[in-house]
């Protein structure tokens, strides 16, 4: 599934930085909204629903960090890179855990920027494959984060299209959690796998007719998860 048309906003007090940024990614095929000051991004990221977000940390007023933690508590999927002028290692540690999914250290190659942005936006799902997959009573949509189940929409999260994407793209396969963790959430594998499960469990009530005994999402043991349509 193409990128094109991902929508992204910008969070950035220094104009030169926020142009070339803007102009990189409109490059890109994406549609960009720029802001100097995160209070006055959040009422557009409320309506139009952004991909995902670009977020200096070091903005007047309201500081990016404060911004990122009232986001995070705000939509937990939400795809969120930090960007800063801060290099220690407890900066970036800090970021990370306040809940950027990525971290970019000014002075920064656009290209690595841009490369950083398709990689998160493949994490959602933008890069699955084109068009509704059917299994079952099952339509997915994966750009739109839904799922048919006979003739009931349901949404997914961020994550669950993810989670969900990537194990039909893998579908027949036995695919780990460590697999899942650093392909969705960006993680080192030896991140908690707990996460993975979580998620799994979720998926399985809006896919499985019967979620004990699923049919399209099966366990294996020792491994992780296979996807069967």
């Amino acid at each position: 599934m193409s990128q094109e048309g991902a929508r992204i906003v910008v969070v950035e007090d220094d104009a030169t930085i926020a142009l070339g940024v803007e102009t990189a990614l409109r490059h890109q095929g994406y549609m960009v909204r720029t802001f100097d000051r995160g209070e006055t991004a959040l009422d557009t990221i409320r309506s139009w629903e952004p991909h995902l977000i670009i977020l200096d940390r070091m903005l007047p007023g309201i500081d990016g960090l404060t911004i990122l933690r009232y986001l995070r508590e705000q939509d937990a999927d939400l795809s969120i890179i930090m960007v800063t002028a801060k290099t220690g290692e407890a900066d970036r540690v800090e970021g990370l855990d306040a809940g950027a999914d990525d971290y970019v250290v000014k002075p920064f190659s656009m290209k690595e920027l841009i490369a950083r942005v398709r990689a998160r936006l493949r994490v959602l799902g933008l890069t699955h494959q084109e068009g509704p997959f059917r299994f079952g009573n099952i339509t997915v949509e994966l750009r739109r984060r839904v799922l048919l189940r006979d003739d009931e929409e349901i949404r997914l999260t961020t994550h669950e299209a993810g989670v969900l994407g990537y194990l039909i793209e893998k579908r027949g396969q036995d695919v780990t959690r460590e697999e899942l963790l650093e392909h969705v959430w960006g993680y080192a594998p030896t991140m908690q796998t707990r996460t993975v499960d979580n998620q799994i469990l979720k998926l399985r009530k809006k896919i499985e007719p019967t979620p004990a005994d699923p049919r399209h999402i099966l366990t294996i043991h020792g491994v992780g998860y296979r996807f069967e349509p």
